[in-house]
């Protein structure tokens, strides 16, 4: 399939201002000039007539980009129409490229999958930007954009020569020294602080938070306001409130940006023992609800709020008299909306703990554990009592960083990420 050329549209759906097609592929240029006729010379852009390649009927008029491999984003030759985005041209373009021969409209995330194939970018950057195509918040944003950036790669290139300096080290004590069982003393020093410096990196907070969102779970008993407090915070009616105790049955997440933090915002059922059938099913997956929250705002007595590591006690409904505050909570008013902006800041500062730094590379879970991997090796080649024990172990977490940047074994991994791409991209 490599050596197919294919095309799609790289903008959003029209209609819009402009619209870009993309061709790339050995026929890419070939292709082009059947239907702009002459090209631009590689990385000027011109316009140009674009015409039917049968008929020679008038298509749209268009600027015209190429670029030639391998100095290109996939490595090989690259044309793009720049076009009006009207759905009437776009077709109208799409089905001339279709009607060429040795041209077929590309597989969602064919283009970056090309690009990685061709050693543009490794399976780190291909990751980054599939996360920046899905990233709904600023910290998203940053995140993905400095692992799409090659920050991660060029971090992993640095231990991975740290290590063949290791492994080096060790293959000529192998080869040359007499005792061939006696291990310089630095070297496993050396293991055992880049396995430390690797350690570290998987203290950090993951990327998966960042991206699926803080738990936020509101608790309480029946009747507590949690409901009322769901939609006040959301801005939108998305529980079902009244004065019938029981009503939410069910949990209900609504995602929010809470200074640029994602958050998903959960209403639960109010925990009470109960001879409904149907609400106790919603009370025991309040508690699990409870049990597994990153944040947990609790209404109710404080004195029988949960054990939580980040506990936020609210006492709702402040706006009726004769309701004292009770010390350590936050009085919130859904109906004044007193209060609401002091429980915002709250949440965003428990939830700020568990995300990354702005400025943090973060990893996912294939990458953590392959860094797992490595340095599990390291801390073994650092605890070797012999030099062909220490080298096997290097050459174990060699493995894991080839596969963390996709230069080994990692084919079972390919068809879920590109899948994640539009056909454009």
């Amino acid at each position: 399939m490599a050596a197919d050329t294919i095309f799609a549209l790289s903008s959003g759906r029209p209609p819009a201002a402009v619209s870009i097609i993309r061709i790339s592929g050995p026929r890419a240029h070939e292709a082009a000039k059947s239907i702009a006729g002459s090209l631009p010379e590689p990385r000027m852009a011109a316009v140009r007539e674009l015409r039917h390649p049968d008929s020679g009927e008038l298509l749209d008029k268009a600027l015209v980009l190429r670029f030639d491999g391998p100095a290109s984003s996939t490595g090989e030759d690259i044309v793009e129409f720049q076009c009006h985005g009207g759905r009437a041209v776009v077709d109208a373009l799409l089905r001339a490229l279709a009607s060429i021969e040795g041209l077929r409209e590309a597989r969602p995330g064919e283009f970056t999958r090309r690009a990685f194939e061709n050693g543009r970018i490794d399976l780190t950057e291909a990751e980054g930007l599939a996360d920046l195509i899905e990233a709904e918040t600023e910290g998203q944003r940053k995140a993905a954009l400095a692992i799409a950036e090659g920050t991660l790669r060029k971090q992993v290139g640095a231990w991975r020569d740290r290590l063949l300096e290791l492994t080096a080290r060790a293959e000529r004590a192998i080869d040359y020294d007499e005792d061939d069982e006696a291990i310089d003393p630095s070297l496993l020093r050396a293991c055992e602080g880049l396995a430390e410096e690797l350690q570290l990196w998987l203290d950090r907070p993951r990327v998966e938070t960042l991206k699926d969102g803080v738990r936020v779970v509101v608790a309480g008993p029946p009747n507590a306001g949690k409901s009322s407090l769901i939609n006040a915070l959301s801005g939108s009616d998305r529980a079902i409130v009244t004065d019938i105790p029981g009503t939410t049955r069910d949990h209900i997440e609504v995602p929010l940006s809470v200074a640029g933090l994602p958050i998903l915002l959960t209403d639960t059922a109010g925990l009470r023992a109960t001879e409904d059938p149907v609400e106790r099913i919603g009370v025991a997956r309040a508690s699990m609800l409870t049990e597994a929250a990153d944040v947990l705002v609790w209404l109710g007595d404080p004195q029988s709020a949960p054990q939580h590591p980040r506990l936020i006690r609210v006492h709702a409904k402040a706006d009726l008299s004769g309701r004292p505050v009770p010390s350590g909570s936050t009085p919130v008013s859904s109906v004044t909306g007193a209060g609401l902006q002091q429980l915002l800041e709250q949440v965003e500062a428990s939830a700020r703990s568990l995300l990354p730094a702005a400025d943090a590379i973060t990893v996912n879970r294939r990458q953590a554990s392959l860094l797992e991997d490595a340095a599990f090796a390291m801390r073994r080649a650092g605890a070797a009592g012999e030099l062909a024990i220490a080298a096997e172990e290097l050459r174990h977490a060699r493995v894991a960083f080839d596969r963390l940047t996709g230069a080994a074994g990692v084919e079972d991994v390919l068809d879920a990420l590109f899948s994640r791409f539009c056909l454009g991209k």
